[in-house]
């Protein structure tokens, strides 16, 4: 019985048949790659930008809040203050973590500067040049009771004991027989942000990324936490009411703000923030010879440029101070 084979075209149309299936899948299987790996770069910007966003956010927003104390400013005949350690967050007058009772300028609850060396404010020693840093103190928000049987303060924590006419700072636990039938407790806290670096070890290769860092009141001491990876540069520009009608009348930047507008407990009425965000990783996909990221639109704009393999997105969002101007407040 005779047998046949395939002959040679035939196996060479099998042949190119084939290579176009494996060519079809490879090139499907290259895509799909490629398009997970942006999805998860994307993903990777988006998340932590929000989140550095909201973290900030929450802090912002109470500041200019003193639970039920109305007076305008922080002076010795309405206020008990604590001394302010060596250590710490600091810069110009009454600009401590609690009032300094003989100064002649009003304490700052919100204050800003662009870091022009590693060290800041005393207590910041790993800031990133040319980023901004922002510091607010501020009551958390919720009250809590220092009642007999039922008393909410810790031996270790700041507080703010708030009356309408008397302000006082305390630290640990409050005795219920030294309140005042209308006073009130509030958590009283100090928030320094700034960007700084860190250095990890990753498949034995050491990788160092821009971390958005917060330097916080503890007691009486000032601790370090990282707050948000990938956060590279930091800007904010500050809406303020300067005619006292309870509206944003003018945008400035941190270079165009003076101590009085610092001082002032009812100027700053929004806060705009805005974040270069980076991914932790370099990609090889990423071409750009020369990234262009602007933060603002103002005359003092930060213009920031890349030559490398990072992707970078801006995040950017207008926080308003809930307690300052609050009552004639109009878009």
């Amino acid at each position: 019985m005779q047998q046949k084979g395939f002959t040679l075209i035939e196996i060479m149309i099998s042949l190119f048949i084939g290579g176009l299936i494996l060519g079809g899948v490879m090139f499907t299987y290259i895509s799909m790659k490629v398009t997970t790996k942006d999805t998860m770069a994307i993903g990777e910007l988006q998340e932590s930008g929000r989140l550095a966003i909201n973290i900030m956010q929450r802090d912002i927003e109470q500041v200019g809040f003193w639970g039920t104390f109305y007076d305008d400013a922080f002076v010795a005949d309405n206020t008990s203050s604590l001394p302010n350690s060596g250590s710490d967050c600091f810069e110009g007058l009454n600009n401590g973590s609690f009032p300094d009772l003989t100064s002649s300028s009003n304490f700052r609850a919100i204050y800003a500067k662009t870091a022009s060396a590693a060290t800041e404010l005393n207590c910041v020693k790993s800031a990133t040049k040319g980023s901004d840093i922002l510091q607010v103190k501020f009551l958390q928000g919720h009250q809590i009771f220092a009642e007999t049987g039922n008393n909410e303060t810790q031996s270790d924590e700041n507080y703010f004991i708030a009356e309408q006419e008397q302000a006082q700072f305390y630290r640990g636990i409050v005795n219920p027989d030294t309140l005042n039938l209308n006073a009130t407790i509030w958590p009283y806290s100090h928030h320094v942000y700034y960007i700084s670096e860190q250095t990890y070890k990753l498949n034995n290769k050491n990788l160092t990324v821009p971390v958005l860092m917060r330097k916080r009141l503890a007691g009486e001491n000032i601790v370090t936490e990282t707050i948000m990876e990938g956060v590279e540069n930091m800007r904010f520009v500050f809406g303020l009411d300067t005619s006292s009608d309870g509206r944003v009348d003018t945008y400035r930047s941190i270079n165009n703000m003076t101590a009085s507008d610092w001082e002032n407990r009812k100027g700053v009425l929004t806060v705009q923030v805005f974040l270069l965000i980076r991914t932790l990783q370099p990609d090889a996909g990423v071409k750009i010879n020369n990234q262009q990221y602007v933060l603002g639109e103002d005359d003092d704009k930060r213009e920031l440029s890349f030559k490398d393999n990072f992707r970078r997105t801006v995040f950017t969002t207008t926080i308003r101070l809930n307690n300052i101007g609050s009552n004639l407040w109009r878009i």
